[in-house]
């Protein structure tokens, strides 16, 4: 039961996939309003967090009793097999079908984990698909995956130079100024917001989510 609520935290973190994403509009699942952070530390001590957004906000950050930290290392679009799960952020393209922004590679105890398409705002209009491969083909210009969720198909170019991850180990030392962060948290009363989890870069590798 403990290794389950770990991948659990883990996907919501990653993925942005809304605990309340099934609840009907309320006051009470608008004041839980969950936010995606992207940015760097500025400062850390104990369970906060100072951290200033990729928009130049700069927000403060408490990490909940128990919060995980996950890091992330790089991998390759060779390393994308059929029967994988990822994560894809995509944009349409002009001549149809999507292209990829950037691929996370789960772990293979998290298939199924958050499947699915999503509106996600790594840019406008872009989209989250945590779905399996189906097949996996090498082009001139990169490759092209089919993935499938929930009975439905979609095709994803990954083009050379797509930044490529999968998740990795990292700990609360991990998060100090400088260390680039991805976080899904929740605006609290007081104006700040709060966390179960934050994905660090390490080893120079970031959070390309």
């Amino acid at each position: 039961m403990r290794l389950n609520r770990f991948h659990s935290l883990i996907i919501a973190a990653s993925l942005g996939v809304s605990l309340t994403a099934g609840l009907t509009s309320s006051a009470s699942a608008q004041s839980a309003e969950q936010v995606r952070l992207r940015g760097s530390i500025i400062q850390a001590s104990n369970a906060a967090l100072k951290v200033k957004t990729r928009e130049g906000r700069t927000v403060d950050v408490t990490l909940a009793e128990g919060a995980r930290v996950s890091g992330v290392a790089r991998a390759s679009v060779n390393d994308i097999k059929p029967g994988d799960y990822v994560g894809i952020a995509s944009l349409p393209k002009a001549d149809g079908g999507d292209g990829a922004l950037e691929v996370l590679i789960f772990p293979p105890a998290l298939k199924g984990a958050g499947e699915g398409s999503y509106g996600w705002d790594l840019k406008p209009n872009s989209t989250m698909t945590n779905a399996t491969v189906a097949n996996a083909v090498k082009g001139v210009d990169g490759r092209t995956v089919t993935v499938t969720y929930h009975g439905q198909e979609k095709k994803i170019a990954i083009p050379d130079g797509t930044p490529i991850v999968t998740l990795a180990s990292a700990t609360t030392a991990d998060l100090k100024p400088g260390a680039i962060v991805f976080i899904v948290a929740a605006k609290t009363a007081s104006g700040g917001f709060a966390s179960h989890q934050v994905v660090v870069g390490t080893n120079g590798v970031v959070p390309p989510m």
